[in-house]
């Protein structure tokens, strides 16, 4: 890092990190050097290598290991930092105690650089990488890092523990580490069985940010570690935030493993493929893409639906009949056209799992009119749509001629209605009148119905290009802004009359 610029020089300098790799080089470039340059690159940095070990190997394995001077390598470092602004580093594979300890030191001179140290311990096939002699000096590295990111084997080792097979098991280990060195731990349930995969960021007093998603069935997942602690390090020096980082850079990582098998590189386990959602126009990962900053953006008009007289007078159980039999018939002419909108997101959805949950929120949608409206309305003839239902309709079936903008078009309709539900409920005391509808959204199962939703939608953010992202975004507020004026309408909105129950103008925006 070069000494002469300061840190508000170096905040308006070039919006580009530079990323700095110290790690070994696999001549297949799937992993090592090679992969983090790919991963930088993806992830929207300037990427730069100092190399650790020179290795003979392919994707079935290793066949040699050639380590320079430890004293060459304290050059690199010395040389690059000099003249480059180094925004965060990425450290590899070290091979020996002397190159950890030539790494301890260049890093001591430079307090404040931000480093990732993903732990190069035991390998795939569980043979030890390093010596004990080199594992000592590895651990007066540790308290130098910003977050390390171990596997579960390595993890153990650091703990001097038997490997952990439970997910509760691995964050407990990853929580005590982190305690110990004073850092955060990325703890990765990639080694774990099962059909889910958990990723989480954690700290000396637990969990920071958590990720999962479905396990990615490829073979092709050489140099998965070093990739996404390389995109980690890029991504934070892009936000400033671990827990956006790992959010963006998991999500950038699964698009990576979805298209591995494209690539035909070697008879083992390949690599992932870096640049598969570049090679298709998506844009870099950034902030922008990730859905928590469009539901924080919210923030305004969320409150302007708490501020409705509907809602006030349904959480205090005096809502008048009358408005809520006009909102339920709204509510059923509203779900069976969202039905076929879910129908459409499902026949559109490129995988078998995001088919399977839009058909099933489309099933979802028909059964609760089914149930709860009939119950409450029972078959009483249906009114006209007013002009705020055929709006929100239209606006929703406009969207179905892209996956990505219908999708986020959807999405308001399970997050706003969850988190009515579950404050609504929450606040409802016993014999509340209107009881039925606050359990259908405060539910299990619906809350589980919303995660995944937003688990969906956010994997579909971060594979899209720009301005795809940008038609994503204008659907999801667009939806957001109908569902406060469908809480906010009135049976003398349909009757042409002057709305009793004005929108508050600030929530619209």
């Amino acid at each position: 890092m070069d000494p002469g610029i300061t840190d508000g020089e170096r905040m308006s300098a070039s919006r580009i990190p530079n990323i700095l790799s110290i790690a070994g080089a696999d001549p297949s470039g799937g992993a090592g050097i090679q992969a983090d340059l790919k991963s930088i690159a993806a992830c929207g940095g300037y990427g730069m290598a100092a190399i650790t070990a020179l290795t003979a190997q392919n994707t079935r394995g290793v066949t040699g290991v050639h380590t320079p001077p430890a004293e060459f390598l304290t050059q690199q470092l010395e040389t690059v930092s000099a003249d480059v602004r180094i925004d965060a580093v990425k450290i590899g594979m070290l091979a020996t105690a002397e190159v950890i300890e030539a790494t301890t030191s260049w890093l001591g001179a430079r307090p404040g650089t931000a480093v990732v140290v993903d732990p190069v311990l035991i390998s795939t096939s569980g043979d030890r990488l390093l010596e004990h002699d080199a594992e000592a000096a590895l651990r007066r590295l540790l308290p130098l890092a910003d977050v390390l990111t171990p596997n579960i084997a390595e993890l153990a080792v650091l703990l001097g523990e038997p490997a952990s097979t439970r997910w509760e098991d691995v964050v407990d280990q990853a929580t005590r580490l982190a305690e110990r060195y004073s850092v955060l731990v990325l703890a990765k349930g990639g080694h774990l069985s099962g059909h889910r995969c958990p990723d989480a960021l954690v700290g000396p007093d637990g969990v920071l940010a958590a990720v999962e998603g479905a396990r990615i069935d490829t073979p092709n997942t050489h140099g998965t570690g070093c990739s996404l602690s390389a995109a980690l390090a890029t991504l934070w020096a892009g936000c400033g935030d671990w827990g956006d980082a790992l959010r963006l850079a998991r999500g950038w990582l699964e698009g990576a493993l979805y298209r591995a098998d494209e690539l035909e590189v070697g008879g083992g386990h390949g690599p992932v493929n870096h640049f598969g959602a570049l090679w298709d126009g998506a844009a870099v990962p950034t902030a922008g893409a990730l859905l928590t900053t469009w539901w924080n953006d919210l923030s305004a008009l969320r409150s302007g639906i708490d501020d409705l007289p509907f809602i006030r007078l349904l959480r205090d159980g005096t809502l008048p009949s009358e408005d809520f039999h006009f909102y339920l018939a709204q509510d059923s002419l509203y779900l069976r056209t969202y039905s076929r909108v879910l129908s459409r997101a499902a026949e559109l959805a490129p995988n078998r799992e995001e088919q399977q949950f839009w058909a099933s929120g489309a099933v979802g949608a028909l059964e609760e009119e089914g149930n709860l409206h009939v119950l409450r309305l029972g078959h009483a003839p249906d009114p006209e749509p007013s002009p705020t239902t055929s709006s929100y309709l239209n606006h929703l079936v406009a969207s179905g001629d892209s996956y990505p903008e219908l999708v986020a078009a959807i999405l308001p309709c399970y997050w706003l209605y969850q988190d009515i539900g579950q404050r609504l409920a929450s606040s409802a005391s016993p014999g509340h009148p209107y009881a039925d509808w606050l359990a259908a959204y405060s539910s299990p199962e619906f809350d589980e119905a919303t995660s995944r939703a937003i688990a969906l939608v956010q994997k579909v953010a971060l594979r899209v290009g720009s301005t795809t992202l940008a038609g994503m975004r204008r659907a999801f507020d667009e939806s957001s802004r109908q569902e406060l004026s469908f809480f906010a309408q009135t049976p003398e909105d349909t009757a042409g009359r002057p709305a009793s129950l004005p929108i508050p103008v600030a929530a619209i925006g």
